[in-house]
């Protein structure tokens, strides 16, 4: 079943991170098994935020074993990071198996990243100058007290709460997905893609790489392959409404926009809510009111539907 959610604030910070926390809180009856959010802060124009995971939480049962495994792929990704010149201002560890790092760099970003994750373990949640990928399970209030969201100011963000249907449950299947090797793109998405195998087939042979066998994440990979070859993100998400086949709903974000699709048959559900400063919109009615209580006017997208809106 799953939910997902969005907001957006134009032209103003606000505490986004409370703000999903609680919008993702009141429809987690729809995705008991995890809980994502994609942050957009103020931005670092020189610098990028990277997370990144060691284990997945699963493993830290294991024992001393995955410890001392863990500490060694950390140590690994600090090496690689060093050897390609990247210059780290700032690291926290949010959990046992999970990091933030702040750097700075001017290489390849796409070839840094791919030779962090060549180490067995190690994936890299999100990159970008704006964009902070938080997702683990459990429902979206502990996530948010496990990683410090509350606080977390920003213009916009987008969130998931998963039900596991065709994929493991784990944080590697877990929603949002960065839209790799793209800084600042994310996505999450309600449905199911009848033709995921052979579309993911396609963008493997143009050299995307899928770090689950969740369909979702095809999505975000497909934005990826149309903003390398040029695309501009509103056309390319128009042509995914016509080659994405099944029932979906999704929601992408950037570092100054956020949008949403609808495919023809609108089986998924989204409810709207605009303002002149301020736009929500989620699976449920309730994720909105969690955040505006007050008396307000919601719309149901049409079918076919693709709506961009930028802070």
């Amino acid at each position: 079943m799953c939910g997902i959610a969005g907001l957006i604030h134009r032209g103003t910070n606000a505490d986004i991170g409370s703000e999903m926390t609680a919008m993702l809180q009141s429809i987690k009856h729809r995705g008991p098994d995890s809980t994502g959010f994609a942050l957009y802060g103020t931005g670092l124009q020189d610098q990028y935020v990277m997370r990144f995971k060691v284990a997945e939480q699963e493993d830290v049962k294991k024992g001393f074993r995955i410890h001392d495994e863990m500490k060694a792929r950390k140590r690994a990704v600090d090496e690689r990071l060093a050897e390609l010149g990247v210059e780290v201002t700032s690291e926290e560890q949010a959990t046992e198996y999970a990091y933030r790092y702040v750097f700075s760099f001017d290489g390849d970003l796409r070839r840094a990243t791919d030779y962090v994750e060549d180490i067995e373990g190690v994936e890299t949640i999100s990159l970008g100058h704006a964009l902070e990928l938080v997702k683990d399970l459990g429902d979206a209030t502990r996530v948010s007290t496990q990683y410090e969201l509350g606080g977390f100011r920003g213009t916009h963000a987008i969130g998931h709460t998963r039900m596991a249907t065709e994929s493991d449950v784990d944080i590697r299947s877990a929603h949002p997905y960065w839209a790799y090797p793209f800084n600042d793109v994310a996505v999450v998405h309600n449905g199911q893609l009848t033709n995921y195998w052979g579309m993911r087939r396609e963008m493997e042979r143009r050299g995307h790489r899928f770090m689950s066998n969740c369909d979702s994440e095809l999505i975000a990979v497909y934005l990826a392959d149309a903003i390398d070859r040029g695309e501009e993100l509103e056309g390319a998400m128009w042509r995914s409404i016509d080659e994405l086949d099944g029932v979906f709903t999704y929601v992408v974000a950037t570092g100054d926009r956020l949008g949403m699709a609808k495919d023809v048959m609108a089986a998924k559900p989204m409810v709207l809510y605009e303002s002149d400063d301020f736009v929500a919109l989620a699976s449920e009615e309730v994720a909105i009111r969690a955040i505006f209580p007050e008396e307000i006017d919601t719309y149901d997208p049409y079918e076919g539907e693709v709506r961009v809106w930028q802070s």
